[in-house]
C-alpha cells in the first residue's frame, strides 16, 4: 500500500491563536461555546446559556467546521495596519474579556463573513458573534437568553423585508433590551458586491429553486453537493477584504448592532 493511506481523506489539524470570541467545540463532550478568557493554560468557553467550561490550550477542538489546535495569542507588531478591515482605527490593546451581550445571526456564512470585517472590532469592545441556524425559534431564543441592562442581545436577520416570514417572526420579539435588524438579502451571499466575483448583478433566483444552488449555477460553478456550496461559499468570501466589498446595507445594520449592544459599557471601551 502507498504510504500515507490510513490518513488520507482525513482533515488535517490547523493550528489557531486564541481570539476572545472565536467559538469553539469540543467535540468529545459536545460542548460549544465562546472563548471568554485564556488563563494558567486554559481556554475558558460560555454557552448561549451563560455555562462556563475549562479545557486546556491545544488540540481537540473544532472551528468553523474544521479540527483546530489553540495556540496562545500572538502579540501584533508595531508597523502592522492601522485600519482593520470596517475600515476603523487599529487599537494596540489586547482583546477584552467578552461582555454578557451577544449578537447572534441566521448562519454560520453570516458569522463568518461578519467576523472577516468586523472581527477585530468585535474583539477590542468584547461582543461575541453566535449562529443560530435560523430563527424560527427566535421569541424562545430571545427568552432563554434573559436580555436584561448590561447583558443585551442584538440579532441580524437575512430577508427581513415586509410580509416576509422573518418580518413575522421578528414582530414577537419586544424588550428594550434586544435590537432586531436585518437587510433585504435573501442570503448573506449577496450581501457581497456582485463585481467582487464577476458580476455585473446577482441573478434572479426563482422561488422554489435552493437560492446557493442557483447563485452557484449562475456562476458556473459546481452545486450537485454540500461540499460544492461550502466550496463556493469559501471563494466568495476569500475575494472579500474589506467594508469595501460589502453592500452598504450591510454595514449599516451591523454598526448598528455592535452600538446597540456595547450601549451599557460605552464608558468602558477606548476611542
Amino acid at each position: 500500500m502507498a504510504p500515507g493511506w490510513q490518513k488520507a481523506g482525513k482533515p488535517v489539524t490547523t493550528e489557531v491563536a486564541a481570539q476572545i470570541g472565536m467559538v469553539l467545540e469540543d467535540p468529545s463532550s459536545g460542548f460549544v461555546g465562546a472563548l471568554i478568557r485564556v488563563e494558567n493554560g486554559l481556554l475558558v468557553l460560555e454557552d448561549r446559556r451563560g455555562k462556563q467550561r475549562s479545557f486546556p490550550l491545544g488540540p481537540g477542538f473544532w472551528l468553523d467546521g474544521k479540527p483546530v489546535a489553540i495556540t496562545p495569542a500572538k502579540r501584533t507588531a508595531d508597523g502592522g495596519p492601522t485600519h482593520t478591515a470596517s475600515g476603523s482605527r487599529v487599537s494596540r490593546t489586547n482583546a477584552k474579556v467578552a461582555l454578557p451581550s451577544r449578537i447572534y445571526v441566521e448562519g454560520r456564512h453570516d458569522a463568518e463573513l461578519v467576523e472577516k470585517v468586523w472581527g477585530d472590532d468585535l474583539r477590542h469592545v468584547g461582543v461575541v458573534v453566535e449562529y443560530l441556524g435560523g430563527i424560527d425559534d427566535l421569541p424562545a431564543i430571545v427568552a432563554e437568553f434573559a436580555p436584561q441592562r448590561g447583558r443585551r442581545l442584538g440579532v441580524l436577520v437575512d430577508h427581513l423585508v415586509p410580509g416576509s416570514k422573518e418580518s413575522r417572526i421578528v414582530q414577537q420579539v419586544s424588550s428594550p433590551w434586544v435590537f432586531v435588524t436585518g437587510h433585504r438579502f435573501v442570503d448573506i451571499w449577496t450581501a457581497v458586491k456582485p463585481s467582487v466575483v464577476g458580476l455585473e448583478a446577482w441573478p434572479e433566483i426563482p422561488k422554489g429553486q435552493d437560492y446557493k444552488t442557483g447563485i452557484c449555477r449562475a456562476l458556473g460553478w459546481p452545486a450537485r453537493t454540500q461540499a460544492d456550496t461550502a466550496e463556493a461559499w469559501r471563494r466568495i468570501r476569500a475575494q472579500v477584504k474589506s467594508w469595501r466589498d460589502l453592500d452598504p446595507a450591510l454595514m449599516t445594520e451591523v454598526e448598528k448592532l455592535i452600538d446597540f449592544v456595547t450601549a451599557d459599557h460605552a464608558d468602558t471601551l477606548e476611542p
